[in-house]
């Protein structure tokens, strides 16, 4: 229908008219066209009522359109506004502003904090017993944030009552406390446990005064429908024309107040109706909304009142289960509506009132949308079901392990159908499909990892928007304040500073360039900084104030250490080194950003009244924060200041001046910022994620359902105890209802889609693989295509147990035709098995490339290793130690990173092998160098780095360290005595096998015979359950091999604290041809890595030798001892030598295939060693 059709002058009309329609698209068109036939004034504005940002988006964009293609060509001057909102304006546009206050005192904002005063002084009362009994929950005193909560329920509640119950708080204002039932025709006394709600009403009533007791909504209400039905013309305020474009449900209230609005205004109720018939006689309390006429006719053949036992005869199912809410809105506007003072309007420009369009039967979501919209009932008899079409997928059900699984799903079947819709000339756009889920918070993280992770230059990249998110919990911004606004009982860990240093606006506000931030971090670190601000904050925790460890002690020593550099210790604190030249700017930010946590820390923690926090909160965002150039966190920290002014202002107005603990005031702040707006923005232009709300009702072409979990959909509601309305007996028609709301929505989805639907859950256990259930609505509508529809070649008794039919169920079911279950992973055999479900595909190629067995010749030797530079004894001796490692990271320049990670947010308590390793050896190094004596300063300077566990457990730990050094300096200073040293260094050379090693000796020794020896102390211990630990002499035992390879006949020493080892002299043939075999290991091992492994090696060899002088009956296997020590055999959380180093469980996984590799043919290489080896004292 053209503009020009429609125009003819028109003007606007006063009076309430309704559209119903079953596809919001075409309600759009017409309402367009008759915005465009009657237009307002130059400079008057559209206003419409919508239920949600999503659908406002979505009217604006389609009122923008061209108006060749049903628009406005330009979508201006348009007032998208919520209904309660408006409600306001107009009771104070008709009142009159001096009548009615800009914002109500019995608005829930401010309801909220007027009842936190009055509840508390009134608790003690007779009828406040269960309110009393609640706050204080077995305590001496109330808790304030238990008293916040309470008084917000309470205050949710009678918002709620004076939009649904005005007759209750009429009768409660009147003092008589009974709960009226027009509708039924009876009134009951409330139970005596909840007569202090209409006690707490008359006290609300005479707090607020006289001059603002009729301030209520109710009230109000009241006086302007009795002001319009009186008035002679219209208040000026008042808008011309008014449109409630798509609202689901609307309180009766609402209705009244739009039906008083229409004497004055044209009042256009634009409504989607799923149903063409009149249907309300199919749902529950049908005796409550029998109107005195009826929009739409009954269905043919349907009895005027079908009896509920013969309901299923006449009356869909998923209508009857699902549309309770749009019943019962859709019938409160017959009450209203007069279709014959309007109809002929509409006829008179081609257009009907009812734009009721039959979706058809060519696909099976059609079909099951053409049933709602006719009122079919599922057939009587199973033959009269309908066949499922071949090849059709316009509705699909999808069963995954967990919502990463499900969103790679989704988007591997996303990139099908827009495929397939290129194929069949109908091209899709990523704008076309919306995706919904219960709970977007949940999910957003798997969207984003799933279609974030392709670039825009690949192929399979879909762009991708997530709407109404909660900024509360993605926002770094106020992540970063939420945290700032719990330092009371904050640790001050370090990855908590950490996360706050990773804010860019706190960043901006203290000048840290990011680029710093790798510095920080490793000086935090190397510092021993783990948490707590100092020692009297961790005492404000009832702990000991320990200073080692925390932030002020991690400070200082840094700007020791840029003073002094590695100099003496000052006070106890031993000075930071790295600290020093430009980087060194870095420490002041961070200085003044403790200072300020520390600040902010002690004054949060005192309570406050709103005023005084006021204060505090305006001035923590402008201490921490500062937005620069990002306009997002600049719209961020003007609303929270808003957020403040507005919630001063509440307080002022409700005589609120009590003081509040932080708690409170941080759930109220941050709650409010969160709160949605319709400045929200949908619809981008790709594919949208969202929660079912917004985008309710919506036509898409593919609108997909994620997270149809049985736990999660529909919502639970956690009503309170206390809700009158919710008591059995007292429900009415239109009342708020969670779990009718998203009953609703499932309904409204399945509408909105127009080629296909794609339902998914979580219907599979991760852990064992057990079936989880769906929704109950999911449940629901696969019930129904089971009753309604069969498979080609199913029998019309397909739900015959006998075994028969059981043996063909899987062939015939049409649930398990319209249903795919996918496998846990995403890399899964089943995607590339031929065999599988031909259902299972994937546009992840990466999974089968890395699925794909390697060409023939892909294993084989690199080209022998060229080095220009001779070898030197460090890499020789990291080779023997670890072959595998050597050749990864000397041939292939690839370093396995370990998976240990350093924990920066607990100080240590024990310390580690390594940590302990290195401690006790530095104390040996100094015992040996400077004297027994140095090493009580050597142990307090580890104590002043912080690098030992604190207070006791220091003392503890460094016990068995300096009795380890005592042993071993003692046996060290005795040997040095006999073996001086020759003060000579002598150079070493072996070439063999195209390899030239090259190294030098200075610490060889000489006897008063002329015998030389080399005297090495090491902190490590040698000895295990009585048996030498071979593998800990590698490193000496390639220099020992090397030096007598060269003609120096040396006996090598090793002072352990357990053990004194020797290894014995070789002659010069023997040592070079160990050496030899070493190079010759040594060059095949740069082209190829080696299967083997030192300890693996030794515990092999030890087994073999003690075999050859053991009977036939002690004899052990090798092989299994071997295998113990490679793999982690002790059990699920054994620790093999396979788990030390990442190159071996990258090649071998498990000593069956490190021995396959020819593990026995390089032992050669480590049984030399057995020999050579001997202890030659042992100490306790």
């Amino acid at each position: 229908m053209s503009t020009a059709t429609i125009s003819a002058g028109s003007s606007i009309e006063a009076g309430l008219m309704v559209l119903h329609g079953n596809r919001l698209e075409d309600l759009r068109d017409l309402l367009a066209a008759w915005l465009a036939g009657t237009p307002l004034r130059p400079l008057e504005d559209e206003l419409m009522l919508v239920q949600s940002n999503g659908i406002a988006q979505w009217l604006k964009l389609a009122l923008a359109r061209a108006p060749a293609d049903g628009g406005l060509g330009i979508s201006a001057a348009i007032d998208m506004q919520l209904p309660g909102r408006f409600l306001w304006t107009a009771y104070r546009a008709v009142l009159g502003r001096e009548a009615v206050a800009t914002t109500s005192p019995f608005d829930k904002s401010r309801l909220t904090w007027r009842l936190l005063r009055l509840i508390p002084q009134h608790v003690d009362d007779p009828d406040f017993g269960p309110l009393r009994d609640y706050l204080l929950a077995g305590h001496a005193e109330a808790d304030g944030l238990r008293q916040y909560q309470l008084a917000a329920q309470v205050a949710d509640l009678f918002d709620q009552y004076q939009v649904y119950r005005a007759d209750w708080l009429d009768d409660w204002e009147h003092g008589d406390d009974v709960l009226r039932d027009d509708l039924r025709g009876r009134r009951t006394s409330i139970e005596a446990s909840q007569r202090w709600q209409p006690r707490l009403w008359r006290l609300l009533l005479d707090d607020v005064g006289p001059a603002e007791r009729r301030q209520h909504r109710a009230a109000v209400h009241r006086s302007f429908v009795e002001r319009l039905a009186t008035a002679a013309e219209r208040p000026a305020a008042l808008p011309r024309r008014i449109v409630v474009f798509g609202i689901s449900s609307l309180p009766q209230q609402t209705l009244e107040a739009l039906t008083a609005l229409a004497r004055f205004s044209q009042v256009l109720l634009v409504v989607a109706n799923p149903c063409r018939h009149y249907w309300a006689d199919i749902i529950e309390d049908r005796e409550l909304l029998k109107a005195a006429q009826r929009r739409h006719a009954g269905k043919p053949g349907l009895p005027p009142e079908p009896r509920f036992e013969d309901l299923h005869q006449h009356a869909n199912p998923l209508l009857a289960a699902w549309g309770k809410q749009g019943r019962d809105y859709i019938r409160l506007l017959d009450s209203f509506d007069a279709p014959a003072a309007y109809r002929a309007r509409f006829a008179a420009l081609g257009r009907d009132i009812d734009l009721f369009d039959d979706p058809g039967t060519d696909t099976l979501l059609h079909q099951v949308q053409q049933a709602i919209l006719d009122l079919e009932p599922l057939p009587a008899d199973p033959a009269q079901r309908r066949q499922l079409i071949a090849g059709d997928d316009s509705l699909r059900f999808h069963v995954a392990h967990n919502p990463q699984r499900e969103v790679e799903i989704l988007h591997d079947n996303l990139l099908a159908r827009f495929e397939q819709a290129v194929r069949d000339g109908k091209p899709l756009a990523p704008r076309d499909v919306m995706v919904m889920v219960p709970d977007i918070a949940a999910y957003a993280p798997h969207i984003q990892a799933v279609f974030g992770r392709l670039p825009p230059n690949d192929p399979r990249h879909m762009p991708c928007s997530i709407a109404d998110r909660p900024a509360r919990g993605t926002a770094p911004l106020l992540v970063a304040l939420e945290q700032l606004l719990r330092l009371p009982e904050s640790r001050y860990a370090a990855g908590d500073i950490f996360d706050l240093l990773d804010t860019p606006a706190l960043r901006c506000r203290f000048q840290l360039d990011e680029a710093g931030l790798p510095v920080l971090r490793r000086w935090i670190e190397g510092t021993g900084i783990r948490w707590g601000l100092d020692g009297p904050q961790k005492q404000n925790l009832g702990l000991p104030p320990e200073e080692q460890n925390s932030w002020r002690f991690g400070l200082r020593r840094m700007l020791l250490g840029y003073a002094v550099g590695d100099g003496e210790s000052l006070d106890g604190i031993a000075p930071y080194g790295e600290v020093a030249g430009l980087d060194a700017a870095l420490v002041g930010p961070l200085a003044q950003l403790l200072d300020q946590l520390d600040h902010y820390g002690r004054l949060l923690a005192t309570p406050a009244t709103p005023a005084a926090w006021g204060d505090r909160l305006r001035g923590l965002l402008a201490a921490f924060f500062d937005a620069g150039r990002d306009d997002g966190d600049a719209i961020l920290l003007q609303r929270l200041a808003d957020a403040l002014e507005t919630w001063e202002q509440t307080c002022l107005e409700a005589g609120f001046g009590h003081a509040l603990p932080l708690a409170v005031v941080r759930e109220y702040w941050l709650g409010a910022v969160d709160e949605s707006h319709l400045s929200q923005r949908f619809l981008g232009g790709a594919v949208s994620f969202a929660t079912l709300m917004p985008m309710r009702a919506i036509p898409f072409r593919v609108v997909c359902l994620l997270g149809m979990n049985d736990d999660a959909y529909p919502r639970r509601a956690n009503a309170p105890d206390f809700d009158l309305m919710a008591t059995p007996g007292q429900s009415r028609p239109g009342d708020r209802s969670r779990r009718e709301d998203d009953r609703y929505l499932f309904l409204e989805a399945l509408l909105a889609a127009r080629d296909a639907l794609y339902v998914s859950w979580v219907g599979k256990s991760a852990r064992d693989n057990s079936e989880l259930p769906p929704s109950v609505l999911v449940g629901q509508l696969r019930d129904y295509l089971a009753a309604g529809w069969k498979k080609g070649g199913q029998s019309d008794f397909s739900d015959d147990r006998s075994p028969a039919s059981a043996a063909t169920k899987s062939d015939s079911d049409p649930l398990l035709s319209l249903t795919t279950e996918y496998p846990l992973q995403a890399f899964s055999p089943s995607y590339f098995d031929t065999a599988s479900d031909a259902r299972l595909f994937t546009y992840a190629g990466e999974w089968q490339r890395a699925r794909q067995v390697a060409p023939a010749g892909g294993d084989a030797p690199l080209q022998p290793w060229q080095r220009e530079t001779p070898l030197n004894l460090a890499l020789l001796q990291r080779f023997l130690k670890s072959p595998a490692k050597v050749f990864y990271a000397e041939r292939l320049g690839v370093h396995f990173a370990g998976d240990d990670e350093v924990d920066t947010d607990n100080e240590p308590f024990a310390l580690d092998h390594l940590e302990n390793h290195q401690f006790t050896d530095a104390l040996l190094r100094t015992a040996i160098h400077d004297g027994h004596d140095a090493v009580a300063p050597a142990m307090q300077r580890l104590h002043e780095q912080g690098a030992l566990p604190p207070g006791s457990f220091g003392a503890l730990t460094l016990e068995p360290m300096e009795a380890a050094v005592e042993r071993v300096a003692t046996r060290w200073q005795a040997l040095d005595a006999h073996y001086p040293r020759t003060g000579n260094t002598c150079l070493l050379r072996a070439t063999a096998h195209g390899l030239i090693v090259e190294d030098g000796l200075d610490d060889l020794r000489e006897d008063e015979h002329g015998n030389l020896t080399r005297l090495i102390a090491t902190a490590s211990k040698l000895v295990d359950k009585k048996a030498l630990r071979h593998d800990k002499l590698l490193a000496h035992w390639v220099a020992h091999l090397l030096a007598n390879a060269n003609a120096l006949p040396a006996t090598t020493c090793i002072v352990a604290p357990d053990a004194l080892v020797q290894l014995l002299p070789l002659d010069v043939a023997t040592a070079k041809h160990h050496l030899d075999d070493l190079l010759a290991a040594f060059a095949t091992g740069m082209t190829t890595p080696l299967p083997i492994v030192r300890k693996s090696a030794f515990a092999w060899l030890q087994v073999e030798a003690a075999n050859q002088g053991a009977g036939p009956d002690k004899q052990r296997d090798p092989f299994v001892h071997a295998s113990r020590v490679y793999d982690h055999s002790d059990g699920p959380h054994g620790h093999g030598e396979v788990d030390e180093e990442p190159a071996l469980a990258r090649r071998w996984p498990d000593f069956a295939t490190l021995h396959d590799a020819g593990f026995e043919r390089w032992l050669h290489l480590y049984r030399p060693l057995l020999d050579a080896a001997c202890v030659m004292e042992e100490t306790a």
